[in-house]
């Protein structure tokens, strides 16, 4: 684990990999250190942003590699299930990239376990680790200026769910109707990263 210093008031913790980084992150919420105002997880880094008037960012960097980190960083964070309609512009695609039919290619996604690496690109979008090697396409050639809020999506080895109406090159398998961000919810991102994620087909919505 190395800390740097990210500016005059932040520091930045490497860390080996993503569920140390996950650890980490828990252990910080949890330990609430005076000064500390947010705590950013990324896929192998840990963004501890501080107010200097409250806190030393020297002492703060020697106490972060001695904090005891919890076995588990999703203590207490139910599995979050994602309905999906599977009727996406880029499913036909993705089965012909694959090798696989449209029954595989949803078969394949439903059945895998995700977790939420870490979120960005947008409010409330998280990047989620899990998905089947099998359905690692690239991203598309070019992008659509307009991705519909609920999009399901993959590119490489990640999935996710547009939260709003974006931008964006990733291959469209369906759709959800369940809000990922809404401002008036306590967080107001429904993903938090280290938190499992399911996919499950709703025919019903059809």
């Amino acid at each position: 684990m190395k800390v740097r210093r990210a500016g005059d008031t932040a520091l930045l913790v490497e860390t080996a990999d993503l569920a140390t980084a996950h650890r980490l992150h828990a252990a910080i919420r949890a330990a609430a250190p005076r000064g500390v105002i947010d705590v950013v997880p990324g896929e192998r880094t840990v963004l501890v942003v501080a107010d200097a008037r409250h806190c030393d960012l020297g002492r703060l960097a020697a106490w972060l590699p001695t904090l005891p980190l919890p076995e588990r960083p999703d203590d207490g964070m139910a599995p979050v299930e994602i309905p999906v309609v599977y009727d996406g512009e880029d499913l036909d695609e993705v089965a012909g990239l694959t090798g696989l039919s449209r029954t595989e290619v949803v078969q394949r996604h439903t059945a895998a376990s995700y977790t939420v690496a870490y979120l960005g690109f947008s409010p409330g979008f998280g990047y989620l680790t899990g998905l089947d090697p099998a359905l690692h396409v690239s991203r598309r050639e070019s992008p659509r200026t307009a991705v519909p809020a609920g999009s399901v999506a993959i590119a490489g080895p990640y999935a996710a769910v547009y939260p709003s109406r974006s931008p964006g090159g990733w291959r469209l398998l369906g759709r959800s109707r369940l809000p990922l961000w809404d401002v008036t919810r306590d967080p107001p991102s429904l993903l938090q990263p280290g938190a499992h994620v399911r996919f499950v087909a709703d025919e019903e919505a059809r």
